[in-house]
């Protein structure tokens, strides 16, 4: 029998039903759509969408963002409910897809500007952007608002149609950003809602009638999609994947700091961010008081349902399925040789909180390079800087990482050396700003990073050469007349 908190994706019925992570109450229920017909409509109604004005196409947008603004306290309360995150994080969710629509406008103005460029005999060269078409979504659970609607704003303005098919953990989210885009001018046709699970999504990816497709959410699932967009080059395909992403602390004086910034890395979210801090490399022999810091601050974290008071630090991860899949990967770092630190602790067998973990992995051997996506810090304890360097690049991935402590020259060496898209200094590995790209190499995605630089994948660039009125010659090669 299924544990009340768990997250069905798809019932016997074929119904997809959505439950609260914190309660297991049923929060909403629907059938699988249909890739072809949401994709034909959107087809259809993509042209006169292009059509339009850029400006008229931002103003709509904007409507967009006063229509999220007018209703973000049911929203933010539906985001926590549905994902089990607290309310003030769900909240800031909500800030965050609103203060979108701001960057996308910005960003649009200076990454897709229009050029023109003088040439010979009175002709000129104009660069100017069109949109791709029809353009597929697919979000994730963890932030099922901010993430897809990092896609969709950047694509609707640029001219483009969108069908997004949300995580079938987060459905109620997604039909509720959808409706708000329709609210506010967004034609129907023009923004499609597709609920579905992982079926739907690959019947989605394979549409003939699509452009493109943007997607974030795992490495597994994006290396899925692109061995299925092989054979089309001629379709777009943007990927924002995970991390196994490192955080050095080195030479701190603030051995307080340093530890609130690993805490901030690690656990926010539960753990279910693709910046969240996964390893934690030490120098050896000088990192017990750190340690010790971390250890006193997991020791006061609130770990609680959405509203409960007072307020939690983290809530539950997404469902009884990856908890026991994050608890079965601490049990074999364990039973490989880790030592816990501090154990991962799962209070209620029937409901998916989980404690925050802090595991010394530094003497097992063949480590896997993996994304555990949850509450749990690998930690390694390395000889000096060299090693550090180098342990932090040991992964196929490489979307954040930060270093901790350390002068300036330090972190110029840590920077010209890390591998990774998101590279920072005394900050969490996550947290990064919409107002810059965002993006990694390796497994973390295909170098189309989102955010700001998401306006570069939603239009293509057109040069034109062009003149008032036909004017040729040719001057070799020709017989006398």
């Amino acid at each position: 029998m299924q544990a009340a908190a768990e997250k069905p994706p798809v019932t016997t019925t074929g119904e997809i039903v959505s439950t609260e992570p914190a309660t297991g109450v049923e929060l909403w229920r629907g059938v699988p759509g249909n890739p072809a017909q949401e994709v034909a409509i959107a087809r259809a109604a993509w042209p006169d969408w292009a059509s339009r004005p850029l400006a008229v196409r931002i103003e709509t947008l904007r409507r967009f963002a006063n229509v999220v603004r007018t209703r973000a306290e049911p929203f933010a309360d539906l985001i926590a409910r549905e994902t089990g995150k607290p309310l003030w994080e769900a909240r800031t969710e909500v800030e965050s897809v609103v203060a979108k629509v701001d960057i996308s406008v910005s960003a649009y103005a200076e990454r897709t500007p229009q050029r023109r460029l003088e040439g010979a005999m009175g002709a000129r060269t104009a660069v100017r952007h069109k949109p791709h078409g029809v353009l597929a979504v697919l979000g994730p659970f963890n932030f099922p608002a901010h993430l897809p609607n990092g896609h969709i704003v950047p694509a609707l303005i640029a001219g483009n149609a969108i069908v997004f098919k949300p995580s079938e953990k987060t459905p109620a989210t997604g039909q509720m950003l959808i409706a708000c885009l329709h609210e506010a001018g967004v034609p129907p046709g023009v923004a499609r809602f597709l609920p579905g699970g992982a079926a739907e999504g690959a019947a989605l990816a394979a549409e003939p009638g699509l452009d493109g497709l943007l997607f974030t959410g795992s490495a597994r699932a994006g290396m899925a999609l692109h061995r299925q967009f092989a054979e089309t080059p001629n379709r777009l395909l943007a990927l924002e994947l995970g991390g196994n992403n490192p955080i050095v602390v080195w030479d701190t004086p603030d051995i307080h700091s340093a530890a609130v910034i690993v805490v901030q890395s690690a656990y926010l979210s539960a753990g279910q961010r693709c910046t969240a801090a996964r390893r934690l490399i030490v120098r050896d022999g000088a990192h017990q008081p750190l340690v010790d810091e971390i250890c006193k601050l997991l020791g006061r974290i609130i770990v609680g349902g959405p509203h409960a008071s007072p307020t939690p630090f983290m809530g539950p991860v997404i469902d009884n399925a990856a908890a026991n899949m994050v608890e079965e990967r601490f049990l074999d770092l364990i039973l490989r040789g880790g030592r816990a630190i501090r154990h991962l602790q799962r209070p209620e067998a029937n409901r998916p909180f989980l404690s925050p973990a802090l595991i010394d992995v530094t003497g097992v051997a063949n480590r896997s390079d993996e994304e555990i996506f949850g509450p749990v810090l690998q930690m390694i304890r390395v000889a000096d800087f060299d090693a550090a360097i180098a342990e932090a690049n040991a992964t196929r991935y490489g979307l954040s990482a930060a270093l901790v402590g350390g002068a300036p020259e330090l972190y110029d060496r840590f920077w010209a050396n890390i591998r990774a898209g998101i590279v920072n200094w005394n900050r969490p590995t996550n947290g990064a700003s919409s107002k810059a790209p965002f993006g990694g190499v390796g497994l973390s995605g295909n170098h189309r990073p989102s955010a700001y630089y998401a306006a570069d994948y939603c239009a293509f660039p057109v040069v034109s050469t062009e003149a008032d009125q036909a004017r040729a010659t040719i001057g070799v090669g020709l017989r006398d007349a």
